[in-house]
């Protein structure tokens, strides 16, 4: 367990480095925007950028993985980005912007889909899986949260230049210091190697194969639709801070920061409460919830009015209210995850998560999208009735992947 204890560890530091990373895509969206004079029609494909090159490596990641190996795959995921990082104060500008992100993205399919592939390496029984991919979850949410602190410490108001960038020095140091701990951890992949390695055609047969199966389609349809809505929230949550609200771009960094805490607290109850009552009563449970959370605060957001907010305290109630929804989104991933590579055999974990990543990073682009189009037509909180569409095709889907998993086993892939 000792040896497990510090590969964990070293999964969660990785989680932390590319949580700050990507989801720092919201707070570049409002900098390119107020700095670059980018328009938000321009500014919404930052986040394709980033989910493109995720898309297209999580496909080859999930069959080439086992050949490179999980631990030798997170290693070059993080020297690409701590190269990346160093390079962005040096040539700063929207075009290194895109660069930063593509580069993150590709590192991330790497690092996300040798990750989540090796859990099932370092954990034993469905429960403790289900428990370490919550707490993976939730730890990538505390560094999307730390992320946002720095971000918002970096990101002023009333500096029309573009110091903020220096943040990536930092970030540099910190992907370093991943790097150096994933290194000296042990890591035994002897239960998903072979004296043999099928011919690559076999790999792509067996990854389309499963591609089709009734069960992992209507899964992907759920991860596409619940990163749909959390992305189309969490990227814009700055730019609606700061344009709907009134509030400064500093301020609004920090306020937005509220939704990553709130997805961390509710994935650490979430595995608690996960492990005592059924998922689908819970899932769905948290599905109502952000339903009404919904519907409570978008009309609070339209009376603001003119009003300005010049610190945290005379923001309005709104601002702190409307990110909790992340508390109610939070269980949905990592147990819709966890129940799917459970269904499978180890040596189809990473071809799994390949698919998990790819359809992430698709539901994630076009949600910033769809998002930044509404945005682009009207500047009002009523945008984000949008979201109730997805959500109430994730709760159709959950309930399908309930039906079908009582009759489908995946084990025989």
């Amino acid at each position: 367990m000792a040896k497990n204890g510090l590969i964990k560890a070293s999964l969660l530091l990785n989680y932390i480095v590319f949580a700050i990373l990507l989801n720092s895509v919201g707070i570049v969206i409002l900098q390119v925007q107020n700095q670059y004079g980018i328009s938000s029609g321009d500014a919404k494909f930052l986040e394709g950028y980033k989910d493109f090159p995720v898309m297209i490596a999580s496909f080859f990641a999930g069959l080439f993985l086992l050949r490179l190996g999980y631990k030798r795959s997170m290693q070059i995921g993080l020297v690409l980005v701590a190269l990346v990082s160093v390079a962005m104060p040096i040539f700063p500008g929207f075009a290194m912007t895109k660069i930063l992100f593509a580069v993150t993205g590709l590192s991330f399919a790497l690092v996300k889909v040798a990750a989540f592939s090796t859990v099932g390496l370092v954990t034993h029984g469905q429960k403790e899986h289900l428990s370490f991919m919550s707490i993976l979850e939730a730890t990538f949410m505390i560094g999307l949260f730390g992320g946002y602190m720095l971000f918002g410490v970096f990101v002023k108001e009333e500096d029309p230049t573009d110091s903020w960038v220096h943040i990536y020095y930092l970030l540099a140091g910190l992907t370093v210091i991943a790097l150096v701990l994933l290194s000296i951890s042990p890591l035994d992949e002897s239960a998903v190697q072979v004296e043999k390695e099928p011919e690559i055609w076999e790999d792509i047969k067996r990854m389309l194969l499963l591609c089709i199966k009734p069960l992992t389609l209507v899964f992907v349809t759920s991860i596409f639709m619940y990163v749909l809505i959390e992305q189309g929230i969490q990227s814009w949550l700055p730019t609606y801070n700061n344009k709907i609200l009134n509030i400064p771009a500093d301020l609004s960094v920090k306020l937005a920061s509220i939704m990553p805490l709130s997805i961390a607290l509710g994935r650490f109850l979430g595995g608690a409460v996960l492990r005592v009552y059924d998922w689908l009563l819970v899932l769905i449970s948290c599905l109502v919830g952000a339903t009404v959370l919904l519907l409570i605060s978008l009309p609070m957001a339209s009376n603001i009015g003119d009003v300005v907010s010049t610190s945290l305290r005379d923001a309005p109630l709104v601002a702190y209210i409307f990110p909790l929804i992340g508390l109610f989104l939070a269980p949905l991933y990592p147990a819709l995850n966890s129940l799917i590579l459970n269904a499978l055999p180890l040596r189809s974990h990473a071809a799994m998560t390949g698919l998990i990543v790819l359809f992430s990073a698709a539901g994630g682009t076009i949600g910033s999208i769809i998002t930044g189009s509404l945005f682009e037509q009207s500047e009002d909180a009523g945008v984000f009735y949008f979201i109730l569409i997805p959500i109430a095709l994730l709760a159709t889907c959950m309930i399908i992947f309930k039906w079908r998993n009582r009759a489908v086993s995946l084990k025989s892939s």
